[in-house]
């Protein structure tokens, strides 16, 4: 059953995907850029919506409250596809940082550059950074909100922390608030395999960063938050009635945590 439903759930994700993109094209081309983003919204909600009804996972996200009004950086923690779309609905005017080559895709390409986003060239990371700051300040003078996974890839639950410093540096340079975002959405939608269990797939806004920090005191705060809440949602999910399958990442920070379960294997 479990796999019968994450094939459903899969090809009724890009066939959402690819229908939406036919339809409101039109739309989407000839509207502001902030009226555009409702059709990136309205495809995450509907792609959320297909997760829960074909793959029994609900997607439950708190802390709303904790996101500032004005132009922020939104830090999530990086497990999953879920976690790069799940966020649009919540955010005004979302930007990302993202490699150039994306923006060379045809059609994909096109809508990156509708909505304004970040490319940089990732050959001289220094360089990248420069760039990155210098587009990132304008994009902050339009009230936009900037997304950043401060890990920079894709990481299994429960993995070893893996933050990058170059979140700190931006941070520092765009002197505005950054809000952390727990979750374990890889338990539910893991990376690079296409099974999707069901469940609770619960994140959180926690609360913002203001700026002003030293450095170093920001990442120390960043990195703690973000995983006690990481933490908190991997327990929660492993000791649920119906718990999703665990990778060894997760079943060995379990233990480091404390918590003895029975658990199996992917």
């Amino acid at each position: 059953m479990l796999v019968i439903r994450s094939l459903a759930f899969n090809a009724a994700f890009y066939l959402n995907l690819i229908v939406q993109m036919i339809v409101f094209t039109p739309f989407f081309f000839l509207a502001p850029r902030r009226k555009a983003w409702w059709v990136p919204r309205f495809w995450s909600r509907t792609s959320l919506r297909l997760q829960e009804w074909l793959a029994g996972t609900k997607s439950e996200i708190s802390g709303l409250e904790n996101l500032p009004d004005g132009p922020f950086i939104l830090a999530p923690k990086h497990q999953s596809f879920w976690d790069t779309i799940a966020f649009f609905p919540y955010l005004s005017d979302p930007v990302y940082i993202l490699k150039r080559e994306l923006m060379w895709i045809p059609f994909f390409g096109w809508y990156l550059k509708k909505v304004k986003m970040i490319p940089i060239n990732r050959g001289s990371r220094s360089n990248a950074l420069k760039q990155a700051l210098v587009e990132a300040r304008k994009r902050m003078d339009d009230g936009r909100q900037l997304i950043i996974y401060p890990e920079g890839t894709r990481r299994p639950p429960g993995a070893e922390p893996a933050y990058k410093w170059g979140i700190a540096e931006i941070y520092a340079a765009l002197n505005v608030p950054v809000v952390p975002v727990a979750h374990v959405a890889g338990l539910y939608w893991p990376r690079r395999k296409f099974l999707r269990y069901p469940g609770a797939l619960k994140a959180k806004f926690l609360p913002p960063i203001e700026p002003g920090m030293e450095k170093d005191a920001f990442m120390k705060r960043l990195i703690a938050e973000t995983e006690a809440g990481c933490d908190a949602f991997l327990i929660e999910a492993a000791t649920s009635e119906n718990p999703p399958a665990l990778p060894e990442t997760a079943i060995r920070r379990l233990k480091e945590l404390g918590v003895e379960l029975p658990v199996r294997k992917r």
